[in-house]
């Protein structure tokens, strides 16, 4: 209170965010203001950590399936494939490795023909270079023997060739000739597994065989057309692969898997960019909403900043008056917002089915999406930012009423009093 008696300029700041009855319309504004910038905030804050979570759960459903970092031949087949993943697992950041046929062609049924790539794997390899374990609608990895031509199909590939488990299937391969050429190979496999990744071009187009069966077809004899490999953090792929590629050296290249999968992160960033920018638009009408608060305030107030110039109370002085009360104004509704979306965003997988129950409808129904709930990851990094940005902008919104306040001209607005 003292403070505030040596700096007037604080007490009459706060003083005037509790105006007269008669001025109850600009009190209305201002609670309006407030309760706008917590929203715009909270919604902010909320729907980019529901962004990041189904980012989150698609970087995890794409690498069930996939390896974080791809070693490959310049020539297309890596031959001493055993050197050449001792080497890729000798590197500290990597975990594991194992080779891969990679193979596309038909598949086809006596009701369908579809695209299928075909992958060769090893099945013991398989499990250790999942990010996350492949979800077996039926059967396993340990069903591809070598020799026996089993296959493990997409759920949605099996769907659309109408076979279940022991039906069998034909796989059309194009194969080098050697001539330049290639020549059509047909082979019977039986199914023996369905899985499912929860990724579409997974699930519809992907099939397993045993690396052996692979390379038979392909007839690359003791060949692989890659390694790949899994690292101790999914984030330091990029850099693990380019330390593989100096130590390897200009006959192989590297790939990760951000450059694999980068359309479906690309269009992510895309999105949370669009809504950041859309919900921006609220906490930017709320600012408006301030600068019209005060300048109905300066309004209302001409007579008392005229008698508080007469005082002694310098141009600067009042700008302080009328920035402390937008300030005030701006830094409570963003206060409150980031508090309200911290809290909605850590419990989103709580409340969502509260709210389904409530309204009688499911949200994402599971016979749809391949998500059910809705994912939430809160990273402070974004909850700074927004809090910087509504700061900053509620800030800038109480310049012009507060440059306004400070050019009234005494002497104009007192002649009539």
């Amino acid at each position: 209170m003292r403070r505030m008696i040596e700096r007037p300029e604080f007490f009459v700041g706060l003083r005037y965010l509790w105006t007269k009855r008669r001025a109850r319309f600009v009190s209305f504004i201002t609670f309006i203001s407030m309760a706008g910038i917590a929203l715009g905030v909270a919604a902010l804050i909320v729907i980019l950590s529901v962004m990041n979570g189904f980012e989150g759960e698609l970087r995890d459903r794409l690498l069930s399936m996939t390896a974080h970092g791809y070693v490959s031949a310049s020539d297309g087949t890596i031959e001493n494939w055993p050197r050449v993943r001792s080497t890729v697992e000798a590197d500290p950041g990597v975990l594991s490795a194992a080779p891969l046929i990679e193979m596309e062609g038909l598949v086809r049924t006596g009701r369908s023909l579809n695209g299928v790539l075909v992958h060769g794997v090893l099945p013991d390899a398989e499990g250790a270079l999942s990010g996350t374990t492949i979800n077996f609608v039926e059967g396993s990895l340990d069903v591809l023997v070598p020799g026996e031509r089993s296959i493990v199909l997409g759920r949605f590939l099996a769907i659309d060739l109408g076979v279940d488990i022991d039906d069998g299937v034909i796989l059309l391969i194009p194969r080098p000739d050697g001539t330049g050429s290639l020549e059509p190979v047909l082979e019977r496999y039986i199914v023996r597994g369905v899985f499912e990744a929860g990724v579409q071009d997974h699930d519809a187009t992907l099939a397993l065989v045993h690396i052996d069966d692979a390379a038979r077809l392909m007839s690359l004899g003791n060949a692989v057309s890659s390694i790949r490999f899994l690292t101790d953090n999914v984030m330091s792929a990029k850099n693990v692969a380019a330390r593989l590629a100096d130590n390897l050296g200009e006959d192989f290249s590297t790939s990760d898997w951000t450059i694999e999968n980068e359309s479906y992160f690309r269009a992510i960033r895309l999105e949370k960019m669009m809504m950041s920018i859309l919900l921006s638009l609220i906490i930017g009408v709320a600012a408006f909403n301030i600068v019209a608060s005060l300048v109905m305030v300066v309004t209302d107030k001409t007579t008392d900043i005229a008698i508080l110039r007469t005082l002694g109370m310098g141009p600067s002085d009042v700008v302080k008056v009328f920035f402390i009360q937008g300030a005030v104004i701006g830094w409570v509704g963003v206060f409150t917002g980031v508090a309200a979306g911290v809290l909605l965003a850590l419990n989103v997988p709580t409340l969502v089915p509260v709210l389904e129950q409530f309204f009688g409808f499911q949200i994402m129904p599971g016979d749809v999406y391949y998500v059910a709930a809705i994912p939430s990851i809160l990273e402070l990094e974004d909850v700074a930012t927004i809090a910087i940005a509504a700061f900053v902008l509620t800030s800038l919104a109480t310049l012009y009423p507060a440059r306004r306040a400070a050019a009234v001209d005494p002497a104009v607005a007192l002649r009539y009093e």
